[in-house]
């Protein structure tokens, strides 16, 4: 079975191709750093578009992914549901557990880019975005692309960072655009933002504020591995050491941009039954009132999920059912992610705080309360 490209789609990548092929063909791209239009545009393989050779190829890419990233399941399966589903991830962890890692064995096993980005105070927009530079030699400005014209790009500790980085960085993840003076350019069709943040200090740092949050698909934390998984790292980095020693292969690449596209088209074509979209709209519903589901939380919730909420739990349910192996969605794929969804999205008030609750204690309260169709 052959996906067809949306239009939109259809449409972005051909902006995105000739963009490169402009800044390409006049010298301003540079090859090192930036991918060729060859590289950056999803190659076609309508062989691919299989849904049963798709699942094996993405079961095949998440076996591959948890044989580097040790004892983090959950953060293996929302980094492919966020691929499946279009959209970025926050990730808050100590460090040293994998997140970077993650995406780096992610980029290395798909047809894709990556570049990260270390967040620091003295960090400037253009240092994300690129700018315009004058070239002595012609007397013109020219476009410089930055680190967001990658496909897959790690925002090292966001937190880091000043409110104007960040709303850069935000802006470009919602519009899936960069503006420059008068000229706006467009992102890579495949666009995938994972930003971390380090709870143990909060000295220096710049907390993102909620509205913008909201960005995020997905918050996902992560937390420290089991003793039995602890070791198994241990034997895996002592392997690596060994490896690194002398010549050592590549990974192997397992899923082209086609193959994800066209799995997003399944994802998005996938059952869901009017009675889980209606209990989808209602769980959200009940982070902004409370009241007829749990009315021991009035006044405890100072602002709601917004309707990006409702959006987000919709394509995340799906894009679990479909790695699962299924058609249809069912209410614990709806139920599994809600607090990635909700946790950021939710801001308790003071009564709340006061109490110790925390938003995933909201969150698993209203799952037990908002009853199933």
């Amino acid at each position: 079975m052959r996906i067809r490209e949306s239009s939109a789609h259809s449409a972005a990548r051909r902006l995105w191709q000739n963009f490169c092929g402009g800044l390409w063909s006049t010298g301003r791209m540079q090859a090192d750093s930036y991918p060729t239009p060859e590289s950056a545009a999803p190659s076609s393989a309508p062989d691919r578009a299989d849904p049963s050779s798709l699942h094996v190829r993405f079961h095949a890419l998440r076996d591959a992914l948890q044989t580097e990233v040790i004892g983090q399941p959950a953060l293996v399966e929302r980094l492919l549901i966020a691929l499946l589903a279009d959209g970025h991830l926050l990730v808050e962890g100590a460090p040293g557990l994998a997140k970077t890692t993650a995406i780096k064995a992610l980029a290395s096993r798909i047809e894709a880019d990556f570049h990260r980005v270390q967040f620091t105070p003295d960090l400037l927009p253009a240092d994300l975005t690129g700018t315009d530079v004058l070239r002595p030699a012609t007397g013109a400005f020219e476009f410089e692309p930055g680190p967001l014209f990658h496909n897959l790009v790690l925002a090292d500790e966001i937190n880091r960072a000043p409110a104007k980085v960040q709303s850069a960085l935000l802006e470009a993840m919602a519009e899936r655009q960069v503006t420059i003076g008068r000229r706006s350019w467009p992102l890579p069709p495949l666009f995938l933002v994972m930003a971390t943040q380090n709870p143990i200090e909060q000295e220096g740092t710049f907390p993102l504020p909620e509205a913008q949050l909201d960005r995020f698909l997905l918050h996902v934390p992560v937390g420290y591995p089991k003793a039995d998984s602890e070791r198994a790292i241990m034997r895996l980095a002592h392997a690596r050491a060994r490896d690194e020693l002398g010549a050592h292969a590549q990974p192997e690449r397992v899923l082209g941009q086609a193959d994800l596209f066209a799995a997003r088209g399944q994802v998005l074509d996938l059952h869901m039954a009017e009675g889980l979209g209606e209990y989808i709209v209602q769980l959200v519903l009940a982070t902004r009132d409370p009241r007829p589901w749990a009315p021991g939380l009035r006044g405890k919730i100072a602002w709601g999920a917004s309707p990006r909420a409702s959006i987000a739990l919709e394509r995340c349910a799906r894009a679990a059912a479909w790695l699962a192996g299924r058609d249809y969605v069912m209410p614990e794929d709806i139920q599994t992610l809600a607090p990635d969804v909700l946790r950021h999205r939710v801001l308790l008030g003071y009564e709340a705080e006061a109490e110790g609750l925390r938003v995933d204690d909201v969150v698993k309260t209203l799952i037990e309360r908002v009853p199933l169709p």
